[in-house]
């Protein structure tokens, strides 16, 4: 079963690694960028969705390395997880020119792969991180708060069906928002704690990259 979900996983990698059609294909190219597919436990109980890979991202292949992911490591922390308890993917898995939005017809060429990502894992909590994350996740569950903000949202938990059966979607700001605002690290924190309900590590020692 494991090695089932390893492989499933490695298909997606492979077919965005070879994904030509896409518009950020060339810049990924020109820069000697990696994809960033995504990384953790495959039978994580939660699973973090931000919006798409920065510059340190591209560099190593990992999601969340640079400076948001140091926070994102601390408040992962503060409810007594590890990275590799939880799975960590973005919406785009390439790297936008000079970390701009995200551009709808991007959203629509990767989220595909995400969907396919949700359907391997089958986590029992998305942890949305951003805007655009909780936003195409809502939309794409039927939630009847897609069109509510992340200032009303942050920190709800909002059941939903998903193919493998029920789960729940907390939408969170995006760690790299705590970067420069004191206040909403003090929000990010309170949100976190509550995951701590879903946070029961599914197969220690199960940390993987893609």
């Amino acid at each position: 079963m494991s090695s089932d979900r390893s492989e499933r996983l490695r298909a997606i990698r492979d077919a965005v690694v070879n994904l030509t059609e896409s518009p950020l294909f060339e810049y990924r190219r020109n820069n000697n960028y990696f994809p960033v597919i995504g990384q953790g436990d495959h039978y994580a109980d939660i699973m973090f969705i931000g919006e798409a890979p920065g510059k340190n991202e591209a560099e190593t292949g990992r999601p969340f390395c640079g400076a948001s992911g140091r926070v994102l490591d601390e408040l992962l922390a503060s409810i007594d997880l590890n990275r590799e308890d939880v799975y960590v993917t973005n919406i785009l898995k390439d790297r936008p020119p000079n970390n701009r939005d995200p551009l709808k017809n991007e959203i629509e060429l990767y989220t595909p792969f995400l969907e396919q990502q949700i359907e391997v894992i089958q986590p029992k909590v998305i942890a949305t991180l951003g805007r655009f994350s909780m936003e195409f996740i809502l939309r794409r569950f039927g939630a009847y708060q897609a069109n509510q903000k992340i200032s009303q949202l942050h920190g709800a938990v909002i059941k939903v069906r998903a193919a493998y059966g029920s789960a729940a979607v907390v939408p969170l700001f995006h760690p790299a928002a705590a970067l420069y605002n004191a206040s909403q690290r003090e929000t990010l924190e309170k949100d976190f704690q509550v995951l701590k309900k879903f946070d029961a590590p599914a197969q220690p020692g199960t940390m993987r990259l893609l």
